[in-house]
């Protein structure tokens, strides 16, 4: 618990850049908010027709009483709307990562200016767009996974809700630190055995991000302090880590 605590820290610690530097961070909202507002349109959409979708889903609990159709279609519901959260959630940082790449590579350079020395490498948009299609795919294994454990009866829907949680924070706090790893020449594989290393810290990080994306245009706001604060977890993955893990 004390190193998920540490990695909740460092989303708090991006917060305060907004202290330090808070052009460079105001910058950061406008692809988050033109992202956020497509996005948050299409769930909102998926809500309003998730009665039929539910009922288009399950014909076959069409002749069971009555009880039954309504816990089966509330299941089938939930399922599908917790599945599409998943998605949307990966798919918000994926592709605000990509649009606002300028935007967000200056916030990484002057959290890297404070802490020390900026790695003369850029990250690049073919190499962000590939990234964009990696975590978009993961994401949506994720949500077959958390969709397919909502439709089990009873305790389901809250499995597949904290699991998706903890997933999709791994993924999250996975793609946010890859900037200032990759910078730094550690690899995809390099970087997974660093964050395996300190798991809780990345859980920590990751499952905050997420649960603050999940509040109504919360991963507006917060995706700036993510993108700090993940600068400073990668930081600190690095500094503790032994050789061998990197």
């Amino acid at each position: 618990m004390k190193q998920f605590g540490a990695g909740v820290g460092m989303l708090a610690r991006g917060f305060g850049w907004w202290r330090r530097r808070p052009g460079v961070m105001a910058a950061g909202l406008v692809p988050a908010l033109i992202v956020g507002v497509v996005l948050l349109a299409g769930v909102i959409t998926l809500a309003v027709f998730l009665p039929q979708i539910a009922t288009t889903v399950t014909p076959f609990a069409d002749g069971w009483p009555e009880i039954w159709v309504s816990v089966v279609r509330f299941a089938a519901g939930a399922a599908t709307l917790g599945a599409a959260l998943v998605i949307a959630v990966v798919s918000f940082t994926a592709l605000t990562l990509l649009i606002g790449e300028p935007f967000y590579d200056r916030i990484w350079r002057s959290v890297e200016e404070e802490l020390g020395e900026v790695p003369d490498v850029r990250y690049g948009f073919a190499r962000a767009l590939v990234d964009t299609v990696w975590l978009i795919a993961r994401g949506i294994g994720v949500a077959i996974l958390t969709a397919l454990l909502g439709l089990v009866p009873v305790v389901g829907g809250a499995v597949g809700a904290v699991l998706g949680v903890v997933l999709t924070g791994w993924l999250l706090t996975d793609e946010l630190t890859s900037r200032a790893l990759t910078a730094r020449g550690v690899d995809r594989a390099q970087r997974r055995r660093l964050l395996r290393a300190r798991r809780g810290q990345a859980l920590g990080f990751g499952v905050a991000t997420q649960l603050c994306f999940l509040v109504p245009l919360g991963a507006v706001a917060v995706m700036p302090a993510a993108v700090a604060g993940s600068t400073m977890l990668a930081t600190s993955l690095l500094a503790d880590a032994p050789r061998s893990t990197r």
